[in-house]
């Protein structure tokens, strides 16, 4: 085999290795893009973004936002959106960063008087990474301030109650994280003159479950559980509205 010929060998094998090199990290490159673009959903609710008019001067708009929490609920009790001008933008497995992600295009850009967030859950549970609370509640502080500068008013709820049930292992102490989490998002509200909901208490069972009454599966809620929440945050919500009220009436 002349020197050629051998060179050429060697560049030919150089060059298919190249390419499948290249071919893996191009695979593993769009697996990785299309795990995000599940994961983020940014464009989740884009359609149904897009077919809202702007709300009238008079209009009492509300957007809840959160995880499976918020979006299972308007499946269960879809007449309490309806009949009252709410508007469910929940995404089940979402972090508070992720809902903080797309704050913006399915909540400041509906334009609504009032937002009620939900979040936390799913950072305890490490569903994009190790539980951090300071980065949590900095998560929802963001969206609480950008709320505020776009005259939204602001409602903060509290984490419901878990024992763990049904989590995947290794996540220890998840009722100390939750009742930690929920005093500091408690605090932030009080300290800034947000309204704070909490579903917490009043859905704890003993163990410090979710009581069974409220939930199908020991992590969600059902209809029983939603009509409780139901009832402490349209409380606040009414307060909020009225208070507006009140204002341009002065």
């Amino acid at each position: 085999m002349n020197k050629r010929k051998k060179v050429f060998i060697v560049l030919f094998i150089i060059s298919v290795i190249f390419n499948i090199a290249l071919a893996g990290y191009v695979a593993l490159d769009y697996y990785r893009n299309k795990r995000n673009k599940d994961i983020f959903k940014l464009n989740a609710y884009a359609w149904m973004n897009s077919q809202l008019e702007i709300p009238k001067y008079d209009e009492n708009r509300v957007v809840f936002i959160g995880n499976s929490i918020t979006e299972n609920w308007i499946h269960l009790r879809y007449k309490f959106f309806s009949e009252n001008n709410y508007i469910c933008r929940g995404i089940g497995g979402q972090t508070s960063s992720l809902l903080l992600l797309r704050f913006r295009q399915d909540v400041i850009e509906l334009k609504p008087k009032v937002v009620v967030i939900n979040a936390g859950i799913n950072d305890i549970a490490e569903n994009t990474g190790t539980y951090d609370p300071d980065f949590t509640l900095g998560n929802i502080k963001s969206m609480a301030e950008l709320a505020k500068i776009n005259n939204i008013k602001v409602i903060l709820s509290s984490i419901l109650p878990s024992n763990g049930y049904g989590w995947r292992g290794g996540i220890e102490n998840i009722p100390e994280k939750i009742n930690q989490l929920n005093d500091k998002i408690k605090s932030y509200a009080q300290e800034n003159g947000f309204y704070y909901v909490d579903y917490n208490t009043p859905m704890k069972a003993e163990d410090s479950s979710l009581k069974a009454s409220y939930t199908f599966d020991g992590l969600h809620p059902n209809e029983d559980g939603y009509i409780v929440m139901e009832t402490l945050v349209q409380n606040a919500i009414n307060s909020i509205l009225n208070d507006s009220q009140t204002t341009k009436n002065e």
